[in-house]
């Protein structure tokens, strides 16, 4: 019931009497009332706060304070945590030399995020799972370390270290000036103030769910520079982009996601609770429900709660749009699209023949976070320590480990099936579609397996699942990874690169150092160092 919640909601208590009648627990009541508020300010900010009427300096202001009131309704002084990260961590940056400032940053920011998920779950109110103060500070933690590494990319490498995201995201004003960055001039006077750091950070815009997006873009916004570079890369479908540009509007692409929000939540709301993941470790369930119906079961009760998660992304990406932010260029047909720091992508989840496919199409810009700041960096076993490092981040439920622990050996096994089966069913288009078919199905099985310890999050109750499947997927993982061969990544993009080289032919999709070139999730800032 929403009144016994109400103790554990630490915002304001504005919203009881809704909260009492809806019968919904007031911190949620109070998160969706404080999006649609940034929802009105966002189209405000758009039209009255113009670029071309007002200054940065302005934009910087509003948007912080609007951000910070919001933090205030919904978690009163809890939200102090986020001042609190955000200047350690800026100190941080500051004061610590310029070959560990990521590293350390890195430490210091993610730490605090646990120590707070620690008081919460274990000292304050273990199983509250709804809105809570360390959700916004999983996004400011992401936008913190990723200011930091691109900070150090920017001021410690060439050109010729970084690939071309990286080069792109990379953070120094000084970069554009001179190939070599200015030796006696102090880090502070080559990062960014603190007010557009706050403003990166806390704005009213993603404060609450996001999504992370990169101080670059986020800056291009604020300074009304992030069309141009668009507008002459593909003018309405025109390549030449000689003609005159009118700045893109975000309504349709507003009112598209915000229908996609209406659907969302009335699915959820309709099937959440009639289809309840807890039933699946029900004693009577399991024990008279043949064992196919308990697959069916378990895939129904994870398609009714992804909703709820498609409705907070696609709407926190509908305010940003409102604002004039997310701008990504022109399809082939000159429309506008708005998709740059997009969390989603409903179709491709729902229909993924992959488990990669499906994570890549899944909260993506936190996957593309873990990519930037952990597997493209992480010079040992990268698969392993980007799981770990999302189960850090995600928070200290035993559940979410035994869910990332899983998911490694989900992507070795499916990476072997792809690589040793995958190859015998090109043969033919209909042998192609039968194979789409069956791993579609395997993949929505191994998902829904997968992140059941995710949604229940206590270790009992998660084994107590595992057990009544037997462990089966853990086991048929296992057995794939040992007896079917696959070769590294990285291995096989060398070997890829050594044999078009005996043949005389340029690499395409390879970059200098070897790497693969990245996928569809990173075709944004592809584009944009195309443009620049």
């Amino acid at each position: 019931m929403a009144t016994q919640t109400t103790a554990s909601c630490t915002g304001s208590t504005l919203l009881q009497p809704i909260s009492e009648i809806i019968n919904l627990p007031l911190d949620q009541v109070n998160f969706v009332a404080c999006q649609l508020f940034a929802l009105l300010m966002a189209v405000w900010f758009r039209i009255y706060l113009h670029p071309s009427k007002t200054s940065p300096f302005i934009r910087h202001v509003v948007a912080t304070l609007l951000g910070s009131y919001l933090a205030l309704f919904c978690f009163g002084w809890y939200s102090l945590h986020f001042l609190v990260q955000s200047g350690l961590s800026y100190s941080v940056m500051v004061f610590s030399g310029l070959e560990n400032m990521h590293k350390y940053c890195f430490i210091v920011t993610l730490g605090y995020l646990i120590l707070c998920q620690i008081t919460r779950v274990y000292v304050f109110d273990y199983g509250m799972y709804s809105a809570d103060f360390t959700g916004p500070m999983m996004v400011i933690t992401q936008k913190i370390t990723s200011m930091a590494f691109e900070i150090h990319d920017g001021l410690t490498k060439r050109d010729a270290q970084l690939n071309p995201n990286q080069k792109y995201l990379a953070i120094s004003p000084c970069k554009q000036v001179s190939p070599t960055p200015p030796h006696p001039t102090p880090l502070f006077r080559r990062m960014p103030s603190l007010l557009e750091y706050l403003s990166y950070n806390c704005n009213f815009m993603g404060i609450l769910a996001g999504p992370t997006c990169s101080y670059n873009d986020y800056k291009a916004f604020i300074e009304g520079t992030g069309f141009q570079p668009r507008h002459q890369e593909n003018a309405n479908g025109k390549e030449n982009g000689k003609c005159k540009q009118n700045e893109p509007s975000p309504k349709n692409a507003v009112i598209s996601k915000l229908s996609t929000c209406a659907i969302s939540l009335f699915v959820y709301l309709s099937l959440c609770k009639l289809l309840p993941v807890e039933r699946a470790i029900d004693d009577d369930f399991v024990s008279s429900t043949p064992f196919y119906l308990q697959v069916i079961y378990l895939y129904l009760a994870m398609l009714a709660l992804r909703p709820k998660y498609y409705f907070v992304w696609t709407f926190a990406d509908a305010i940003n749009n409102a604002a004039g932010f997310g701008f990504s260029g022109y399809d082939v047909d000159g429309s506008p699209q708005w998709d740059m720091i997009s969390n989603l992508r409903i179709m491709d989840i729902e229909f993924a023949t992959s488990f990669k496919s499906f994570l890549d199409n899944w909260n993506i810009q936190t996957s593309l976070w873990l990519k930037r700041v952990c597997y493209e960096r992480c010079p040992v076993n990268p698969t392993a320590a980007t799981f770990l490092l999302s189960a850090m981040w995600h928070g200290v439920y035993p559940g979410y480990y035994l869910t990332f622990v899983t998911g490694i050996a989900m992507t070795m096994a499916a990476r072997a099936v792809r690589h040793n089966i995958r190859p015998h069913f090109l043969v033919s288009d209909s042998h192609k579609c039968v194979y789409d078919i069956i791993t579609w199905a395997c993949t929505q099985i191994a998902i829904s397996y997968t992140v059941v310890p995710f949604v229940l999050l206590a270790v009992g109750s998660s084994l107590k699942f595992y057990r009544s499947w037997y462990f089966c997927l853990h086991l048929l993982c296992i057995l794939v990874v040992l007896v079917l061969p696959v070769k590294s990544r990285r291995r096989q993009t060398k070997e890829q690169q050594d044999g078009l080289q005996q043949d005389g032919l340029q690499p395409v999709g390879l970059q200098q150092d070897g790497q693969v070139a990245h996928s569809s999730t990173d075709n944004n800032c592809n584009q944009k160092e195309k443009a620049s």
